[in-house]
C-alpha cells in the first residue's frame, strides 16, 4: 500500500502556515475593533492551527505498513486525528456560545469597524477559501481522511467568516446611519457561528467512528457475489469486513472450494484474493478453506 504521508505533511505544513496568517489578522482587528463574532470566529481559526498540528501528529504514527507490534497497519492514527479535530471544533462552539450569552448578561459593547478592517477581512476570506479547496482535492485525490475531515473544518470557516463579514458591514452602516440598535447583530451573529462549528465537528466524528470501532466495510452479500464468480468455490460464508472501502479493508470468510489437493485448494483462495484485490482495493483477506461436503446458509454473523 502506497505511504501517502509525506504528502499529506506537505499540504498540512502549508495549511498550517497559512490558518495562522488568517488566525493572527483576524484576532488583531478583533480586539480593534471589540466585535465578538470575529473573535470567536479568530477562536475558530485557532482550532483550523491546532488540527494542523494534530493532523502532523497522526501522520507520524499513521504508517500503512503493519509491524511487530501493530500487524494491521496504524491507519487509525489518522481517525483518532479526525476525531481530535471534531473535539477541538466542540470546545470553539463552546467559547462561542459563552461569550455571546455573556455579552447578553453584562450589556452589549459598541463595535468599531471601517472600511480598512473590512477589506483586510475579504483578504482573509479568500485566503480560507484556497485551503479548504486544496485540502479537499488533495485529500480526496490521495484518499486521506484527515486532509478531508480539515477541509470540512476549514470550509464551516468561510461560511463563518462570510457571516461575520455580513454582520460587520451591518454595523459599519449602523455607525455611518447612528442606528445603534443594528449593534445586536454582533451577538445575534455569534450563535448561527456556534451552530456551523458543531455541524463540522458532528460530520467529522460521523465520517471517522466507523473506522475506529470496525464496523462492517463491505455488505457480505457484495463479497459473497464477487467470491462466488471464482471458479472451484462451492460456497462462502461467517464473511466479516472491517477498515474503510478505498483507504483499507480487512477480509475474512470461510470458503468451501472443490479440489482434490491441497495445492488446488491454494490456488482457488489465490484466485478469490486475486479478485477482491482488484474489486475493493486495497484488501488484506484472511481465508479458512472448508471441505467440499461441508454446509452453511450463514453468509455473515
Amino acid at each position: 500500500m502506497k505511504d501517502i504521508r509525506s504528502e499529506v505533511n506537505k499540504v498540512l505544513i502549508i495549511t498550517l502556515l497559512l490558518n495562522l496568517f488568517v488566525m493572527i489578522l483576524k484576532w488583531v482587528v478583533g480586539l480593534a475593533t471589540g466585535a465578538l463574532s470575529l473573535q470567536a470566529d479568530a477562536l475558530h481559526s485557532v482550532t483550523d492551527s491546532a488540527n494542523n498540528v494534530l493532523g502532523l501528529v497522526a501522520m507520524r504514527f499513521s504508517s500503512p505498513q503493519p509491524d511487530r507490534d501493530h500487524p494491521y497497519g496504524h491507519q487509525k492514527f489518522e481517525a483518532l486525528g479526525a476525531l481530535g479535530i471534531s473535539a477541538f471544533l466542540g470546545i470553539a462552539c463552546f467559547e462561542i456560545l459563552k461569550g455571546a450569552i455573556d455579552r447578553i448578561l453584562n450589556g452589549i459593547t459598541v463595535v468599531n469597524i471601517n472600511p480598512g478592517e473590512l477589506w483586510i477581512l475579504l483578504m482573509v476570506l479568500g485566503v480560507n477559501i484556497f485551503v479548504a479547496f486544496y485540502e479537499r482535492n488533495v485529500g480526496q485525490k490521495l484518499g486521506s481522511p484527515i486532509l478531508i475531515a480539515d477541509a470540512k473544518h476549514t470550509m464551516s470557516d468561510v461560511w463563518v467568516t462570510i457571516m461575520v463579514l455580513t454582520g460587520l458591514i451591518g454595523l459599519w452602516q449602523a455607525r455611518v446611519l447612528n442606528i445603534p440598535q443594528l449593534q445586536w447583530l454582533d451577538v445575534i451573529l455569534a450563535f448561527p457561528v456556534a451552530i456551523l462549528v458543531f455541524k463540522s465537528g458532528w460530520e467529522v466524528l460521523r465520517e471517522n467512528l466507523p473506522w475506529l470501532v470496525d464496523e462492517m466495510a463491505i455488505a457480505p452479500e457484495d463479497i459473497h457475489r464477487v467470491v462466488m464468480e471464482v471458479n472451484g468455490v462451492v460456497n462462502c460464508h461467517n464473511i466479516a469486513s472491517r477498515g474503510m472501502l478505498g483507504r483499507q479493508v480487512f477480509i475474512e470468510m470461510h470458503l468451501i472450494v472443490k479440489a482434490g489437493d491441497v495445492e488446488t485448494a491454494h490456488q482457488i483462495t489465490e484466485d478469490v484474493e486475486t479478485i477482491l484485490q482488484q474489486r475493493f482495493a486495497p484488501v488484506r483477506t484472511l481465508i479458512h478453506i472448508e471441505p467440499p461436503n461441508y454446509q452453511s446458509d450463514e453468509i455473515s454473523y
